[in-house]
C-alpha cells in the first residue's frame, strides 16, 4: 500500500505538471495568435448584417442611440457591445469610448462625423477584441481634439486604440491631433484604404506592433514622425508594410516613415520631406578613410525612410528631402526597383551591415555622402551620385588607412558619381567590378581621389571610367591582380 500510495500521488504531480505545460503553451499560443500580422486584414471585418445595424446620431451637444445598447452621459457615448454602430452627425464637445469585453469585433462607420473633444480623444478605443472604422462613400469626417487632456496616462492621440484597429472605406479621414499624436494604437494597425490627412503635434500615424497600408491616399504633417511603429520586443513586431498607396508627408522633427525592425514598401508612390529638407551641407571632411562624424548635425532622427533592421523596397516612385539620411538601416537596406529621387544634408542611403541594389533608378542629386555600408552590391539598375563628400563609401564605420574588411561589389548597372570634395569610389576594405558601367567625376583637389581602396580593387568586366587631381602618390589604379587591363594617365595641368 505504501509503494501504491507514492505511485499516486507521483502520478498526480505528473498529471498536474502535464495541466501546467498545457495551459502555458495556450497562453503562448493566444499571445502568438494576437500578434500575429496575419489576422489584421480578415475579410469578414468588410461585411456585416445591415439588419443589426445600430443607428448613432450626433446633434451638437446630444447623443441618440437606436436601439438602445449603449451608454449616453451628456455628449459621451460608450459602447460596450460588440457590433456595427452607424454614427452620423457632429458634437461640439463630446467624445465616443469603446469599452467591449466581447470575443467579437466593434465596427464603427463613420457616415459624415464631426468630433471635437477640448480635453481629450474624439474617439477613444479603451478595450476591444478589435476595432473596425469604415468611412462610409461620398462622406467627409472629423476628428479634432484639444491641446491637453484630462488624463495623463492615456490616450494620447485624436484617434486612440489600445487594440487593433482597421480603418477602410472610400471616404474621407481628416484627424487634427492639437496634443500629440493624430491616429495612434497600441497593438496593430491595418489601413486597408481610404483618404487619410493627418496633422498632428507629435507624430502622425503610429501602431506601436505593426502598420500595415494595403491602399489609400495618406497625408501627414507631423511634429514628430510621419508613419512609425516601435514595438522592438520581438522580430515579429515593429514593422511597417506598404502594399501600395499613394503618400505625402512634411515632418519638422522626426522621420518620415520609421519602422522599429522592418519596413518593406511594395509600390505606390511617397512625397517626404524631414526637418525642413537637405538644408546646406556642411563640407567638413570626416577624416581618412571616411567614417567620422556625418554631415547632419541635428540632435534628433530626420530620416526619410528608416528601418531597424531592415529596408526593403519592391518599386514605386520616391521623392525624398531629407535633413538627415534619405533611406537608412541599422540592418540592411535593399533595393529591387522603383524611381528613387533622394535629396538629403546626410547620407543617400546608408545601411550599417549591407545595401544591395537589384535595379531601379536611384538618383541622389544632393547629399554629403551618397551609398554608404559595411557591404555595397550593384547588381543592376542606374545609380547617379553628385555629393560633397565620397559618393560611395565601403565601410565598417571607423576612420582607418588599413583595410577594414569592408567590400563595395559592382556586378552590374550603369553607375555616374560626381563628389565635389571627397572621394568617388572609397573603400575602407576592396572593390570587385565584374560587369556595368561606372563614370567617375572625382574632386577638384587633393587629398580626395576619384578612387581611394585600402584593399585590392579588382576589375574582371564591365567599363570604369575616372577622373580625379593629380596628387601625386594618392592617385590609385585598379590592381595588378584584375584579370581586365587597365591604364592610368597622369598630366600636370588641369583640363576643363
Amino acid at each position: 500500500m505504501y509503494y501504491s500510495s507514492i505511485m499516486f500521488n507521483r502520478k498526480k504531480e505528473l498529471l498536474a505538471a502535464i495541466i501546467m505545460v498545457l495551459l502555458i503553451l495556450a497562453s503562448c499560443q493566444k499571445i502568438a495568435y494576437k500578434d500575429d500580422p496575419n489576422i489584421q486584414d480578415d475579410p469578414i471585418d468588410y461585411v456585416w448584417d445591415t439588419s443589426t445595424v445600430v443607428q448613432v446620431t450626433l446633434s451638437g451637444t446630444s447623443i441618440t442611440v437606436d436601439p438602445a445598447v449603449a451608454t449616453i452621459s451628456g455628449s459621451k457615448l460608450t459602447i460596450t457591445e460588440a457590433g456595427t454602430y452607424n454614427i452620423t452627425g457632429s458634437l461640439t464637445n463630446g467624445q465616443i469610448i469603446v469599452n467591449s469585453q466581447d470575443e467579437s469585433s466593434v465596427r464603427l462607420i463613420l457616415n459624415g462625423v464631426n468630433i471635437t473633444c477640448s480635453n481629450n480623444a474624439p474617439i477613444y478605443i479603451k478595450d476591444s477584441k478589435k476595432t473596425i472604422i469604415d468611412l462610409a462613400a461620398g462622406t467627409s469626417n472629423y476628428l479634432t481634439d484639444g491641446t491637453t487632456y484630462s488624463t495623463t496616462d492615456e490616450p494620447k492621440a485624436a484617434l486612440f486604440s489600445n487594440s487593433d484597429l482597421t480603418i477602410f472605406g472610400s471616404g474621407y479621414l481628416t484627424v487634427t491631433g492639437k496634443y500629440k499624436d493624430g491616429i495612434s494604437t497600441d497593438d496593430g494597425l491595418l489601413i486597408k484604404s481610404g483618404i487619410i490627412s493627418v496633422t498632428s503635434v507629435d507624430d502622425g500615424i503610429r501602431g506601436k506592433d505593426c502598420v500595415i497600408i494595403k491602399s489609400g491616399k495618406i497625408t501627414v504633417v507631423s511634429g514628430g514622425d510621419g508613419i512609425k511603429s516601435t514595438n522592438t520586443e520581438s522580430s515579429l513586431l515593429g514593422y511597417i508594410s506598404i502594399d501600395s498607396a499613394l503618400v505625402n508627408i512634411t515632418t519638422t522633427a522626426g522621420d518620415g516613415v520609421a519602422a522599429g525592425t522592418n519596413l518593406s514598401i511594395g509600390d505606390g508612390s511617397y512625397t517626404i520631406t524631414t526637418g525642413g529638407g537637405a538644408g546646406t551641407i556642411s563640407t567638413g571632411g570626416r577624416g581618412p578613410g571616411g567614417g567620422g562624424s556625418s554631415g547632419y548635425s541635428g540632435t534628433i532622427s530626420e530620416k526619410g525612410l528608416k528601418g531597424g533592421v531592415s529596408v526593403v523596397i519592391t518599386k514605386g516612385t520616391f521623392n525624398i528631402n531629407s535633413a538627415d539620411d534619405a533611406i537608412h538601416s541599422n540592418g540592411s537596406v535593399t533595393i529591387n526597383g522603383g524611381t528613387l529621387a533622394l535629396s538629403t544634408g546626410d547620407d543617400g542611403i546608408h545601411a550599417s551591415s549591407a545595401i544591395t541594389i537589384n535595379g531601379g533608378s536611384v538618383n541622389i542629386t544632393k547629399c554629403y555622402e551618397g551609398i554608404e555600408s559595411a557591404l555595397i552590391t550593384v547588381n543592376s539598375g542606374d545609380v547617379s551620385v553628385a555629393s560633397v563628400d565620397d559618393a560611395f563609401n565601403a565601410t565598417k564605420g571607423s576612420a582607418t588607412e588599413s583595410n577594414d574588411g569592408s567590400w563595395l561589389y559592382i556586378k552590374g548597372g550603369n553607375i555616374t558619381v560626381n563628389a565635389s570634395t571627397g572621394d568617388g569610389l572609397d573603400s575602407n576594405g576592396s572593390v570587385a567590378m565584374t560587369a556595368g558601367t561606372v563614370i567617375v567625376q572625382g574632386p577638384q583637389s587633393s587629398p580626395e581621389v576619384g578612387f581611394d581602396v585600402n584593399g585590392t580593387f579588382n576589375v574582371s568586366g564591365g567599363l570604369l571610367i575616372g577622373s580625379g587631381p593629380n596628387s601625386g602618390n594618392m592617385i590609385e589604379a585598379i590592381s595588378t591582380t584584375s584579370s581586365q587591363y587597365g591604364v592610368k594617365a597622369t598630366i600636370s595641368s588641369t583640363l576643363a
